[in-house]
């Protein structure tokens, strides 16, 4: 491009970032600073929701405070939710708790989302109640939050509480949307579910799955059951993760 103004520069490091490419996105950031552009507000959203994706703590403090401080930018609420994401990845939950603490605006659904999904990661009971009483508020429908929850009650072995969750969850009518993964081959988008038997090469797929999680154990591989929804035994408990949607569409993309 002859011409490159801070939507290219954006719309690239945004790229990179959701691609998983942290690093590149980050160095494209820096180059755009340097090349003369001045960052905006959604610059600064990329570039955090960047370090979020690739766990780049001290980039993504880095850029909070150059925003805040250099460019003398407001942050605003998406700002936030990219930071308290990048903290509870990284696994800094007390301090992404804090952070929203000190919001000046009402966090959003996507904040708090970000903390509940941190919390169902490093199980962290406590802030993860309140995450999900003010999740609870704000989308009193959406399943995923209760799914979020009760995985974190089954982490801690609290399988009453599990079963509380799924009452009330049917006494309000919400059902879960079953998790779908989706590859795309040749032009034609092929859909996994759980345990699906409905591709035709479904035997295959399972038989290259059972190959690889075999040499998976033999390497050392220790399926993480834990935070399974059903108080069942440990090898259902591997079934279940082992023919998680997502294994099948990377087999079928195979």
């Amino acid at each position: 491009m002859r011409f490159r103004d801070v939507v290219s520069w954006t719309s690239i490091i945004s790229a990179y970032g959701m691609s998983g490419q942290g690093c590149d996105a980050v160095a494209l950031f820096s180059k755009m600073l340097l090349s003369g552009p001045y960052p905006d507000s959604i610059a600064f959203v990329s570039v955090l929701s960047a370090c979020g994706h690739a766990g780049l703590l001290d980039e993504g403090r880095y850029y909070f405070k150059l925003m805040t401080e250099q460019y003398k930018m407001t942050p605003r609420v998406e700002h936030f939710a990219c930071l308290v994401d990048l903290l509870g990845r990284s696994g800094r939950v007390e301090e992404a708790y804090s952070l929203i603490r000190q919001m000046p605006m009402e966090p959003n659904e996507r904040v708090w989302g970000s903390l509940l999904g941190a919390c169902r990661v490093y199980s962290n009971l406590d802030i993860g109640l309140l995450a999900a009483d003010r999740l609870f508020q704000l989308a009193p429908k959406q399943s995923g939050y209760y799914v979020l929850l009760s995985n974190i009650y089954a982490k801690a072995g609290r399988w009453e509480d599990v079963t509380t969750v799924r009452s009330i969850m049917k006494g309000k009518g919400i059902k879960k949307t079953p998790g779908a993964s989706n590859t795309e081959i040749n032009d034609q988008v092929y859909t996994f579910l759980a345990g699906d038997q409905s591709h035709a090469q479904s035997k295959k797929i399972y038989e290259e799955l059972d190959v690889l999680v075999g040499k998976m154990k033999e390497a050392g591989y220790i399926p993480e059951t834990d935070s399974a929804l059903h108080d069942v035994e440990e090898e259902d408990k591997e079934f279940h993760l082992a023919v998680h949607s997502e294994n099948q569409a990377h087999f079928q993309d195979c």
